[in-house]
């Protein structure tokens, strides 16, 4: 009987494997991990150089010439003048100083009422919903109607105020022509704008606080005012940092209420700049005299102002932490 034997073959060698699977895997790779992340920053990127970075350099280059508003294409070299003008102008340190007590007495009781208001929120209220709201509505008015509508409270002759303190006896102010009178209606309007704002900032915060903060307090018999003090008021301690520094940021660059409530005084900051703001010194300098190389000078030395307050902030930030 015959058989036969079976003999080992070798296996055929494997095709070679082509590499474009796998390049085209790398790509993807590529293209969703690395590149993709670039992909959604860059339109902010594009608008901020757009409209923000090349202002800013733009606006520094035409600082360093003296330029006309009528004239934009004549320009003249003129280095730091206007730079040395500015600082040696008596109308700049008054606006600076301006700037600074208008932000004052607008930023502090408009934090402190702001906090408040966000404590009484925090509560279980009926229709919350509706209050909060309505401490937002005026963050939502245009800073014109806002404004025009408290020039006519401060009015001289026939102001609500006026008509108010003429019940106590109180002889008519003539709030505009007064320094301080002007600057308190000023940051009036300021606070009563913004108050609502920052309360929902300060609102939101509370609501982040954990609850058995308060309920260990509670059990160690503190009041609420207590608890408000000892619990509240830490928890947001970052919080207020960044409102203050916001607010800070918002008074320094203060234009539009100044520059409304006197009418067409309002352009000049009064009769005797007696509320004249950076914002309106600026305003003044480009569009009333023309000077937009002045103007330029007085924009970035607000912007100057804006990053050493940033820099205050990170500072006070990173000192908070470290405690």
């Amino acid at each position: 009987m015959a058989t036969s034997t079976l003999t080992d073959t070798p296996a055929p060698p494997p095709a070679p494997e082509s590499h474009a699977p796998r390049r085209q895997r790398s790509l993807r790779y590529w293209l969703d991990f690395r590149a993709a992340p670039y992909a959604y920053v860059a339109p902010f990127f594009a608008v901020f150089a757009a409209f923000g970075l090349y202002p800013l350099i733009y606006t520094g280059w035409i600082s360093l010439h003296e330029v006309e508003l009528g004239t934009q294409d004549q320009r003249t070299w003129v280095g730091l003048d206007n730079y040395t003008t500015m600082l040696g102008d008596d109308r700049f340190w008054k606006a600076l100083t301006n700037t600074f007590t208008i932000g004052v007495i607008s930023t502090v009781p408009q934090l402190l009422m702001a906090l408040g208001l966000a404590h009484l929120l925090n509560y279980k209220l009926r229709a919350s919903a509706f209050w909060r709201v309505a401490i937002l509505t005026p963050y939502a008015t245009s800073v014109a109607a806002g404004t025009l509508v408290f020039a006519l409270v401060f009015g001289r002759d026939f102001g609500m105020i006026n008509w108010f303190l003429d019940v106590f006896g109180v002889s008519p102010i003539d709030w505009e022509a007064g320094r301080w009178t002007s600057q308190i209606a000023i940051a009036t309007i300021v606070t009563w704008r913004w108050t609502g704002y920052n309360a929902l900032i300060y609102l939101a915060a509370m609501q982040a606080v954990p609850n058995e903060l308060y309920e260990a307090s509670a059990i160690d018999g503190a009041s609420r005012w207590q608890q408000f003090r000892k619990v509240t008021v830490p928890s947001l301690r970052p919080t207020i940092l960044f409102t203050i520094v916001v607010s800070t940021i918002g008074a320094t660059q203060l234009f539009g209420e100044p520059l409304l409530f006197g009418g067409t005084a309002g352009a000049r900051g009064g009769t005797d700049g007696q509320y004249q703001t950076l914002g309106v010194l600026l305003y003044q300098q480009g569009w009333g005299l023309f000077h937009l190389g002045r103007a330029a000078a007085i924009a970035w030395a607000m912007f100057l102002i804006l990053v050493a307050i940033a820099a205050v902030h990170a500072l006070i930030t990173r000192l908070l932490r470290r405690a």
